[in-house]
């Protein structure tokens, strides 16, 4: 009989946990897709980078945006009074599955764009915002964030803590958490409909810039580099047109074309081409986008009291007010301008002088630029790029690294961590004396179609340790032509300073040691400041005596360059100055 009733007590039990489990898979869908799952691998779990499917994305996106907001609800609806364990910390841990896929997002917007990708992201951005909306609206979790809020303020928490207690409330707050039901439903309006244009801005330039390819012919390659031109054949062939030369409209490519190119007709229309992006007439045009955009920002500020988003956005900035910014840009734009009047009479003169018989207009700036450069300082910038290398650069930002933060970068052995394409380097980042792991360091150099513009830095997995200690997946992210097999890649000066600076981005992720990830990211303006520290270390003879070797012959680069390079340190910077401030 005693057996027979274990027997009964042991199939209870079995089908009570069946029960259990199959209640569980009903409150919580089954991850079956590959961009929401726990990362796993060696250095703490890498992204499955080599098997995105870009038909997964969608489901995904939206499964992770249901999981996440299950778990702010029930953060929002613990009967508990509000704590910052149970409210802000438990929205720290929230939404784990949604961040992983979201960095499988990120890089196929960013890096591997395709028009497949861009109809889904159309798709998901208007559901994005909602998803965004009913967190910042979610009444109950606003009075638990703003109970723990107010609290802190009669008995402040840590320093951790307080900070990201006050960051929760402000962004909040700043988001219109504090408006009524009428003003909520209009601000969560617009913000769906300003997502959308977002994205449509976003993949109208990265259309033009797929498309307005400028191909030349073997007639009309005077002033080119070896190396430029190899390039260029092989872009050309790539792109189904053999025997031809392509100036892809990337910035990467333009601008060598612009300083070098002795076809002033057609450094005319790479210039046009490149900075009407957008802006030509026809579908992918953004004038009304860009004027819808104003008239809604305006729109969204005015609901939470602002006069203007400028007012609304530099609220949490370093410069606090519009009045202080716009203080600033005056202050900087006469004595810019003056500059560059200057420096256009300095190329006006070597025009006259060469009987060029023209009026410099923009695309000759470059060009004619270089001709004053090396008239006032005979100086190359050719002939620096010579000791320019990518790889040399790539060493030298290690080395700064290990100086500076006392890290070491090993390359990881080549399959062993999965990469979204063959270009893409990983390197482990690991603590000089003790061994320790502190990261991987990808790097994505060269542009392709379907890469956005520019560099960039950013982070698939940021640094905290509240919930057990997580490492660092950093990357940096560039454009560089690609050179042609066998060809040393060789970039300007401007270039390697950029290089350099995105390179302080990341190690700004690499040297965190906060405990909570929303301590991460840092004042987005300030963020800036150690990046424009960082990059004046390719500047200093520690690195320009060991990196800085001619890319034939090794010899390191003559110290009568160095000298020259140092005295044109300022050349050219009120056309620099005023092209940044024109953009703001």
């Amino acid at each position: 009989m005693k057996t027979h009733s274990k027997t009964r007590q042991f199939i209870y039990l079995l089908l009570t946990l069946v029960v259990l489990v199959n209640c569980k898979k009903e409150k919580e869908p089954m991850i079956d897709t590959i961009l929401l799952k726990e990362w796993t691998g060696p250095y703490g779990g890498v992204p499955a980078f080599d098997q995105i499917k870009v038909e997964d994305v969608k489901d995904a996106m939206l499964l992770g945006m249901e999981l996440n907001l299950k778990e702010i609800d029930a953060i929002a609806n613990n009967t508990d009074a509000p704590t910052f364990e149970n409210t802000i910390e438990e929205m720290e841990r929230a939404g784990a599955e949604l961040e992983r896929g979201s960095s499988y997002y990120g890089v196929l917007r960013s890096n591997m764009s395709t028009p497949e990708f861009r109809a889904i992201q159309t798709e998901l951005a208007p559901l994005f915002s909602e998803f965004r909306s009913k967190i910042i609206q979610n009444k109950k979790l606003f009075q638990r964030v703003k109970a723990v809020y107010e609290a802190s303020q009669e008995k402040p928490l840590d320093a951790a803590q307080q900070r990201v207690v006050d960051l929760t409330y402000n962004r909040f707050v700043m988001n219109g958490a504090n408006l009524d039901e009428e003003k909520k439903e209009r601000y969560a309006a617009i913000n769906k409909e300003l997502s959308g244009l977002y994205t449509k801005f976003s993949n109208n330039v990265l259309h033009d810039e797929e498309n307005y390819i400028t191909y030349l012919t073997k007639e009309q390659l005077g002033g080119l580099s070896d190396g430029f031109i190899k390039s260029a054949a092989k872009i050309a062939a790539d792109k189904g047109q053999e025997g031809k030369y392509a100036i892809t409209n990337t910035r990467s490519s333009m601008d060598p074309f612009l300083k070098y190119s002795t076809e002033r007709a057609l450094r005319k229309q790479v210039w046009t081409n490149y900075y009407a992006r957008g802006d030509n007439g026809d579908t992918y045009d953004n004038n009304q986008n860009i004027a819808d955009i104003l008239k809604l920002r305006k729109e969204r500020v005015a609901l939470l009291g602002h006069k203007n988003y400028a007012d609304w956005r530099l609220q949490d900035r370093m410069a606090k007010t519009p009045e202080k910014a716009m203080a600033l840009m005056e202050a900087v734009w006469p004595v810019a301008i003056a500059r560059v009047a200057e420096e256009v009479a300095d190329m006006q003169a070597v025009a006259d002088k060469n009987g060029d018989n023209l009026t410099i207009e923009p695309w000759d700036y470059r060009y004619y630029a270089e001709k004053v450069r090396k008239v006032k300082y005979d100086l190359d910038s050719d002939e620096v790029k010579q000791y320019l290398q990518l790889d040399k650069l790539t060493d030298a930002m290690h080395y700064v690294a290990g100086r500076l933060f006392n890290f070491n970068f090993t390359p990881v052995p080549e399959g062993s961590v999965p990469v979204f394409h063959e270009d893409v380097k990983v390197w482990e980042v690991t603590d000089k004396d003790s061994g320790e792991n502190i990261g991987l360091w990808y790097l994505d150099p060269y542009a392709r179609q379907g890469k956005r513009s520019g560099a960039w830095a950013t982070t698939y997995r940021s640094h905290s340790t509240f919930d057990g200690k997580k490492n660092v997946l950093g990357s940096n992210n560039s454009n560089f032509v690609k050179p042609a097999p066998g060809e040393a890649l060789l970039v300007s000066w401007d270039d390697a300073t950029t290089f350099f600076h995105e390179f302080g981005h990341a190690l700004h992720y690499f040297s965190s040691n906060v405990k909570y990830p929303t301590l991460n990211g840092g004042v987005r303006d300030y963020t800036e400041f150690q990046s424009q520290l960082l990059e004046r270390w390719l500047s200093t003879d520690e690195v320009i005596s060991q990196f800085l070797v001619h890319n034939k012959t090794g010899e390191p680069i003559p110290a009568a360059l160095v000298a020259k390079i140092k005295k044109a340190a300022t050349f050219n910077q009120g056309f620099a100055t005023t092209e940044y401030l024109a953009s703001a």
